[in-house]
C-alpha cells in the first residue's frame, strides 16, 4: 500500500461483515431481477425433483403473485428448513473423497440461492408433501424472516411455492420492472423455454385468472419433441422441419430444423438447449448463419430448436447467475457440430419446400380449410344489365379451349416425362415467367429464374470443388464501366475471380474489360455480374478473401447467369429444368430462401371448386 498521511488511515473506512439479510439480497438482485427469473428458477427445482406436471399462475405479470405447483418428489420438515438457507442444495453430493465437483452439474439447478433469495425481497410460502409421508408441511419466508415449519393438508406428493409482493422488501427495485404485459410475455417465454426442452412433462400457465397455454404431456421420442416444439414454435414449423442427428467428440445434437422457405424477418425463433438447460448463446447464432448462408439472404433467419446433449465438464454452466449462458471448452468443435448436422439435414431434404407457400397460395383463393385472403371483387361477377343481356346462344365456350394470349404455351411432346416423377411433366408456360408441370396427384408451378438460379449455383459449387470452374471466352471482349474504386477493388481480386470462371481487367479509370466468363452461364449479363461483384467486394471490405464469402459471390453471379423471367422455353426445356431440380439438392429454394416452386395438390384443387 503506498505510503499515505497518518490521519487518512486514521479515517480508512472499516472492514465489515454484512448482516444476513443483506447477504441474501445480494443474490437477488443478480438471480432475481424480475417476475420471469423466479418462475425459471422455481419450474427449475420442479423439474429437477421429477415432476411430470408443472402449472404456474401470475398476477400482475407475477408482480402481485407467482404459483408454481408439481407433483415431484416433495419435501419434509428438515428439507423445507434447509431448502431456505443459502448454498443448500439437494443437488451437489461430496464424491468419494468428500470434494464437490462444481465443474461437473448434471441438473438444472444447484447454487442453492433462489429460494432464499426470493424470500428476501418478497412473501414465500412454500407448502410440499414427500411420497410416504401422512401429511404436508408448511413454511412462511417474509422479507428474510423465517416462520415455521408447521403440518397442513397437502393432496398427493409435491410442492407448491407461492410468491406474493415481489420486491416489497426492496421498493427501489420495482421501479425496474417493465408493464404488467411486458413482464407476463417474458414469464411465458421463460416457461415456453423450458417446455420444448422437456416434452415429457406437461406446462400450464394461468395469468390474472385465465388459462394462457396448456401443453400436454408428450412421448420421449422424435415425434414427441416434435409436437411439443410444434406446440410453442407453431404448427407450420412442425409441418417444415427435418430431424437432426449428429454427433462429434463427444458430444450430440438432436432437434430440427426449419426448411429454407420457411424463413423469418427476426431471429426469434432460434433456440439452443444444452443438456436440458434452455441457453442463449451467440455461438448458436453464427453457426446457424453459417449452415443457411447458401439459401438466405442477410436478412432473413431460419427457425430451429437444437439439443446438445455433452458431458457436463465439458460445459459450464456456472458462468452466469441466471445460468443461462454457457461456455463450451471447445467451442470450435461445438460449432462446427452444428453447422455440419444443420447442412446435412438441409441437403436430406433434397428439392422439398416449405408446405405453407402451398397453404398461403389456396388461402389467397379464399379456399375452405386454408386462411381467408382480403375480400376482393369478384372479377366474374356481373351486374344485372350486363346478366340480361346474356343469351342462351352457343359461343366461344364451345370451342376447343386454346392459350388465351401468346405468353400461355402448351407444347406437348412425344418424350415428354412421365407424370409420376416428383416434379411432374411441364404442361405450359405462363407468362414466359412460371412452368405449368402435371404430376400424378396435382400440379406444380415453377419460378424458372429462381430455378435456374439455384441450379447454376449448386454446378458452380461443385466445380469449384473439383478444381475450378470451366470458362468460355468472349467473342468480343464487354467493357464495363464502373466507379473507378470498384475498378480498383475488381483489378486488385482478379486472379481469385479468375477461379471463379471470370477473367476481367482494368480498362482504364472507370472501367474493366471482360474477356471469358463461367461457361455454365451461357449467354449471361456480364454488365449485371460485374457490377454485382463491385458492390459485393465494397461490402466485405478488402482484407477479406473471396473465398470466404465465396457462397454469396457465386450466388451474385448465379443470380445474373441464370434463365430470365420473359424467356420463352421449349417443351425440352421445361422438362431437362424439372429433371435437373429433382437431381440438385437444395432445388427447393433459391439462393435467397424463396421457393422455387408451389405444389399443389388434385384434393387442394378440388376444394378450391367446392367439389369435395
Amino acid at each position: 500500500m503506498p505510503n499515505q498521511p497518518a490521519a487518512a488511515l486514521a479515517t480508512a473506512p472499516q472492514i465489515r461483515r454484512l448482516p444476513a439479510d443483506a447477504v441474501n439480497r445480494i443474490p437477488a438482485g443478480e438471480v432475481i431481477e424480475r417476475p420471469a427469473a423466479v418462475v425459471k428458477e422455481l419450474v427449475e427445482n420442479s423439474i429437477d425433483a421429477g415432476a411430470r406436471a408443472i402449472s404456474v399462475s401470475l398476477g400482475a405479470g407475477g408482480k402481485s403473485e407467482i404459483i408454481v405447483a408439481d407433483d415431484g418428489c416433495g419435501m419434509g420438515t428438515d428439507d423445507l428448513l434447509l431448502a431456505v438457507e443459502r448454498h443448500a442444495t439437494s443437488k451437489l453430493a461430496p464424491g468419494d473423497d468428500g470434494a464437490i465437483d462444481l465443474l461437473n452439474i448434471a441438473t438444472l439447478g444447484f447454487r442453492g440461492e433462489a429460494l432464499p433469495s426470493i424470500g428476501a425481497v418478497a412473501r414465500l410460502d412454500i407448502a410440499s408433501r414427500r411420497v410416504g409421508d401422512a401429511a404436508g408441511a408448511r413454511l412462511s419466508v417474509y422479507g428474510g424472516k423465517i416462520e415455521g415449519p408447521a403440518p397442513c393438508a397437502f393432496s398427493g406428493s409435491g410442492t407448491r411455492i407461492s410468491v406474493c409482493d415481489l420486491f416489497y422488501a426492496t421498493p427501489a427495485r420495482l421501479k425496474f420492472l417493465k408493464s404488467d404485459r411486458t413482464e407476463q410475455e417474458a414469464a411465458a417465454d421463460a416457461l415456453k423455454r423450458l417446455a420444448m426442452a422437456h416434452p415429457e412433462i406437461g406446462f400450464s400457465l394461468t395469468t390474472d385468472g385465465r388459462r394462457a397455454f396448456s401443453f400436454a404431456a408428450e412421448g420421449g421420442d422424435e415425434k414427441g419433441k416434435l409436437r411439443r416444439l410444434g406446440a410453442v414454435m407453431g404448427r407450420e414449423f412442425e409441418a417444415n422441419a427435418v430431424p437432426i442427428d449428429a454427433a462429434r467428440d463427444g458430444a450430440r445434437l438432436t432437434g430440427f430444423a426449419g426448411l429454407p422457405t420457411f424463413n423469418r424477418g427476426l431471429a426469434d425463433k432460434q433456440f439452443l438447449f444444452v443438456n436440458g438447460r434452455p441457453v442463449r448463446d451467440r455461438l448458436i447464432v453464427g453457426a446457424v448463419r453459417g449452415a443457411y448462408a447458401d439459401f438466405l439472404a442477410r436478412d432473413r433467419h431460419p427457425a430451429v430448436a437444437l439439443f446438445l446433449e455433452i458431458e457436463p465438464a465439458l460445459v459450464d454452466v456456472n458462468v452466469h447467475p441466471a445460468k443461462s449462458e454457457v461456455r463450451f471448452r471447445d467451442a470450435a468443435s461445438i460449432r462446427g457440430l452444428i453447422v455440419g448436422a444443420l447442412r446435412h439435414a438441409l441437403a436430406g431434404a433434397g428439392h422439398r419446400a416449405s408446405t405453407t407457400v402451398s397453404a398461403f397460395a389456396l388461402g389467397r383463393f379464399g379456399a375452405p380449410g386454408f386462411p381467408p385472403s382480403a375480400v376482393r371483387p369478384n372479377p366474374f361477377q356481373r351486374d344485372a344489365a350486363a346478366l340480361a343481356a346474356f343469351d342462351d346462344r352457343p359461343r366461344d365456350y364451345e370451342a376447343p379451349l386454346l392459350p388465351a394470349a401468346p405468353s400461355a404455351r402448351l407444347e406437348p411432346t412425344e418424350d415428354a416425362p412421365a407424370d409420376e416423377a416428383p416434379l411432374g411433366a411441364a404442361r405450359a408456360q405462363l407468362h414466359e415467367t412460371y412452368i405449368v408441370a402435371q404430376t400424378a396427384d396435382g400440379l406444380v408451378i415453377v419460378d424458372q429464374h429462381a430455378a435456374h438460379e439455384r441450379l447454376v449455383y449448386e454446378r458452380m459449387k461443385k466445380a469449384l470443388a473439383g478444381g475450378g470452374v470451366q470458362r468460355q471466352g468472349l467473342l468480343i471482349p464487354e467493357i464495363v464501366e464502373v466507379d473507378p474504386e470498384d475498378a480498383r477493388r475488381l483489378d486488385a481480386r482478379k486472379e481469385e475471380f479468375a477461379e471463379l470462371g471470370l477473367a476481367l481487367e482494368r480498362f482504364g479509370e472507370d472501367a474493366v474489360i471482360v474477356r471469358e466468363t463461367p461457361a455454365m452461364l451461357g449467354a449471361a449479363d456480364v454488365a449485371a455480374i460485374v457490377r454485382r461483384l463491385a458492390e459485393d467486394l465494397a461490402d466485405i471490405g478488402e482484407g477479406l478473401a473471396l473465398k470466404e464469402r465465396l457462397e454469396e459471390v457465386c450466388g451474385a453471379m448465379a443470380c445474373r447467369g441464370s434463365v430470365r423471367a420473359g424467356r420463352r422455353m421449349t417443351a425440352a426445356e421445361m422438362n431437362a429444368l424439372l429433371r435437373q431440380m429433382e437431381e440438385t439438392p437444395h432445388s427447393g429454394q433459391c439462393n435467397h430462401g424463396r421457393p422455387t416452386y408451389v405444389e399443389l395438390k388434385l384434393a387442394d384443387i378440388e376444394r378450391l371448386f367446392g367439389r369435395k
